[in-house]
């Protein structure tokens, strides 16, 4: 079986000397290339035709976000994992959404990154444990519509009344008003949720949860 070809693109030369120790110690992988910085990266993955490639963020002129955005656009199905020090939203989103496979912090054991390598080419997604916790929180976070009709107290009365069933008269009587006045404000609240009759305000409501505290 042929050794899988690592990249390591690291601008901390100690560190990346220990990670090419720590990769080659392994039968499975064999390091082809170790890089300060992605300055000439396409030239680098066209040389090495790496199957994953260890990558830093903060790096002197190229760094590891733009290096994976670079190598994502010509060589998508070269594997990247991100190895940093930062845990901040806004790096860890952008390595992702330019295509990144995973996303391991260097205070992790050296284990996490050889483990890291190991799962990602069995098609995994590897992340620290506190990265991963992030990434699911913001998906779990459910879309919910804006609910910002700006309807009125009047009108959320007069709106749950409806979705009990409570005809023009009953409102009326229930919220001491005229029919005229029931019907001023459904208007105003079929205009303001973009619904043509009461059937359609009935059903946003319920779905929408708007009379829901």
């Amino acid at each position: 079986m042929n050794a899988m070809i690592i990249s390591i693109y690291e601008d901390n030369e100690k560190l990346r000397d220990l990670i090419e120790m720590l990769i080659g110690s392994s039968n499975e992988f064999m390091v082809k290339g170790s890089y300060p910085n992605t300055e000439n990266i396409l030239k680098n993955v066209i040389k090495d035709q790496p199957d994953v490639i260890i990558m830093d963020i903060d790096m002197p002129e190229y760094d590891g976000i733009e290096g994976v955005k670079v190598v994502k656009k010509s060589f998508p199905n070269t594997k990247i994992v991100m190895h940093t020090v930062f845990d901040d939203d806004e790096r860890l989103f952008a390595c992702l959404s330019h295509g990144a496979d995973g996303y391991i912090l260097k205070k992790d054991a050296s284990s996490s990154l050889f483990n890291a390598i190991k799962e990602v080419l069995s098609g995994g997604a590897p992340m620290s444990a506190g990265i991963a916790k992030r990434v699911l929180q913001t998906f779990r976070i459910v879309e919910k519509p804006s609910n910002n009709y700006h309807l009125t107290d009047r009108e959320k009365e007069i709106l749950e009344l409806l979705t009990k069933g409570f005809s023009y008269r009953m409102i009326g009587i229930e919220c001491h008003i005229s029919i005229e006045t029931v019907r001023r404000h459904l208007k105003n609240i079929y205009q303001k949720l973009h619904v043509q009759c009461g059937t359609e305000a009935v059903a946003k409501a319920i779905n929408e949860k708007l009379l829901n505290n």
